[in-house]
């Protein structure tokens, strides 16, 4: 009963990486669109995200 199972969890997570692999995909991206770098400002969404988090942090201790 175990080995059975062990493979019906196997075949879920095996069909469940197939299917994520094989998502649509959006087609190539426009190559116009720059990258962004490294030492580019984070967008003010993900900084309030992180105040919040360091206040938060900052309260439980």
């Amino acid at each position: 009963m175990k080995k059975l199972i062990a493979a019906l969890v196997a075949g879920l997570f095996a069909s469940a990486s197939f299917a994520a692999s094989h998502a649509a995909a959006p087609a190539a991206a426009p190559a116009a669109a720059p990258a962004a770098s490294a030492d580019a400002p984070a967008p003010k969404m993900k900084k309030a995200k992180k105040a919040k988090k360091a206040k938060k942090a900052a309260a439980a201790k």
